[in-house]
């Protein structure tokens, strides 16, 4: 633990300092061929334990940390271009609603079959959300990033991926309701290969997963491009696009023998909830490992797995430390190290994590032994 704090303060140390060029665990030459290699250390959202998610500080952080890969969630903008946000609706994520001049912008919409009340990137043009600023999502759990509230632009994913590409990472854009976009004419999928071919990256080689929740999509880019693909798997429900036409598949169907076989038609890999790996029981404490691993495996997937954050409140029970009772508890350090070197000995390819630094010393700590 001692010499992951100090792994950790030294690489933020480096961000402080305003540049991410010297960094004390370097990850190799980014490139998406993984098999035979480490697991991939993703930056979720960028190093979100440490800045506001989706932010440049927050995916520059994490390279910093020693991030394989930054993921950028994409949505659209009225003006059809692909910028960095969790969701559409923006109120949590920006200070959208201390603009007066958007106040009549705020509405209720239908996505993906759920009514939201707020502010929706496809109501502004680039140049509008320009002129807002980001912020905490999640400011009790992580108070100190409040810090850095109203210091940073929302991203385009052509900034997200040049910042990618200087510092020899690889980028993990996630297609954020695909259906939904579709519905309102601004397709994500056009504009998402069109700005990584502008960049260089088109090949099998090239750094780069696409990711989804939706099938459709993703069938429908492995016609046109030859960039990894990875089906994202919940830990319950179904993909919005099956339920929208009617269809009655459930993730559970597709983390079974036969449906991952069918995922590999079109995918390169699967990423999916902690618990479809170890299951937690209805006292929070884990049960034993599935399958799945082996079995995506077996069907030439690879299985990446989400996601990893450091609080005990988001730790299985097994791996929370400290005083319950305290009112920090909840948002204290938990035995995030533990958690991960477990994941990593079940034989994931790869983990999805709000701090990589850790990610990348429990790796670190691996390979000595």
């Amino acid at each position: 633990m001692t010499m992951i704090r100090k792994f950790v303060a030294g690489a933020l140390a480096v961000v402080a300092g305003g540049t991410v060029a010297a960094v004390l665990l370097q990850p190799g030459p980014a490139t998406a061929d993984r098999r035979d290699r480490e697991p991939i250390v993703i930056g979720h959202r960028g190093a979100s334990a440490y800045r506001p998610e989706h932010t440049l500080l927050s995916y520059e952080t994490a390279i910093a940390l020693g991030a394989d890969y930054i993921e950028p969630d994409l949505v659209s903008t009225k003006d059809h271009v692909l910028v960095a946000r969790h969701e559409n609706e923006i109120s949590g994520t920006t200070d959208v609603a201390d603009h007066p001049e958007f106040a009549s912008r705020r509405t209720t919409k239908t996505v993906d079959g759920v009514q939201i009340t707020g502010w929706f990137t496809e109501d502004f043009t680039l140049a509008e959300l320009r002129t807002l600023r980001a912020k905490e999502r999640i400011p009790d759990l992580r108070p100190e990033n409040t810090a850095f509230n109203g210091l940073a632009q929302i991203p385009t994913f052509d900034e997200v991926i040049e910042l990618a590409q200087r510092y020899g990472v690889g980028v993990y854009p996630e297609t954020k309701h695909p259906t939904y976009f579709d519905s309102i004419g601004l397709s994500l999928e056009e504009p998402l290969l069109d700005t990584l071919a502008r960049h260089g990256w088109q090949s099998r080689r090239d750094p780069v997963f696409i990711q989804s929740f939706e099938t459709a999509n993703l069938r429908e880019l492995r016609g046109k491009t030859r960039l990894h693909l990875i089906q994202l798997v919940n830990a319950s429900g179904a993909p919005y696009d099956r339920v929208a036409a009617g269809d009655p598949l459930t993730y559970d169907q597709m983390v079974t023998p036969a449906g991952l076989k069918d995922v590999a038609t079109y995918a390169d890999g699967v990423g999916v909830a902690t618990s479809r790996i170890v299951p937690v029981g209805a006292d929070g404490r884990l049960l034993p490992p599935t399958t799945l691993i082996q079995d995506a495996h077996r069907a030439h997937l690879d299985v990446h797995t989400w996601t990893i954050r450091p609080e005990n409140s988001q730790l299985p029970v097994d791996f929370r430390l400290g005083n319950p009772a305290n009112p920090a508890y909840p948002r204290a350090t938990g035995n995030v190290t533990g958690w991960l070197a477990k994941l990593y000995d079940l034989g994931v390819d790869g983990v999805f994590s709000d701090d990589p630094g850790v990610a990348r010393a429990v790796l670190a700590a691996r390979g000595r032994h």
